[in-house]
């Protein structure tokens, strides 16, 4: 772990992988919640937590230095310690799997599509963060040996709701654009509202079950 300045008011933690990103997310999270810390924004990323807005980024890093987060399991979030109450909860996404992109998935995981629909159906993944779109989040907790590529060319139009994979990922578009992840299925469930608050559905440390319709 490594924490560097970023500008005059921010820090970036640099972490060895998504599990050490969401143990200092949820810690972070905790220490600020208590008073700790001061920053007016922590943001997870694949491999890094920014914090912007933070008044004496010096004191702060060595501050951070001394706090080494409560480690979480592989595959298992922190949230419920330290996390907005949003983050904490479960949200159950209803998936009607009917991507055309099914087949595709089922031959590099050299299964069928049932049991690629049923992997999806019981893996209980994460929100690691959140990227590309407004409510667009990456979601965690299939294995690194399930990871699929990108298309090698993107499509040039993606429906809204579009649940997908790739790489680690698996991903839901919140709202209609271009894209290059395989389609596995599609929900009618709205990710982003500006007027919400939150407005995403889907924030950092969210537990998340892609149950079928």
């Amino acid at each position: 772990m490594r924490i560097r300045p970023v500008g005059a008011h921010a820090l970036l933690i640099d972490c060895a992988d998504a599990d050490q990103v969401e143990a200092w997310r949820a810690e972070l999270w905790r220490r600020r919640e208590r008073g700790e810390l001061t920053a007016v924004e922590i943001v997870p990323a694949a491999t890094t937590v920014l914090l912007d807005g933070v008044p004496d980024p010096t004191t702060t890093a060595a501050r951070i230095a001394a706090w080494p987060p409560e480690p979480t399991a592989p595959g298992r979030s922190a949230a419920g310690a330290g996390t907005p109450a949003a983050a904490a909860d479960l949200v159950e996404v209803p998936v009607t799997y009917d991507g055309e992109d099914l087949p595709l998935v089922a031959e590099h995981w050299g299964v069928d599509v049932p049991a690629v629909v049923d992997r999806l159906r019981r893996t209980p993944f994460r929100v690691a963060f959140c990227g590309f779109a407004p409510g667009f989040a990456y979601l965690t907790g299939l294995p690194a040996e399930l990871a699929v590529p990108r298309l090698p060319t993107p499509r040039s139009r993606v429906p809204a709701g579009s649940v997908a994979l790739a790489g680690p990922y698996a991903g839901i578009y919140p709202a209609a654009s271009p894209g290059g992840w395989l389609l596995v299925g599609r929900t009618a469930m709205a990710l982003f509202d500006v007027h919400a608050d939150p407005p995403a559905r889907l924030t950092p440390g969210t537990r998340v079950r892609l149950v079928s319709a």
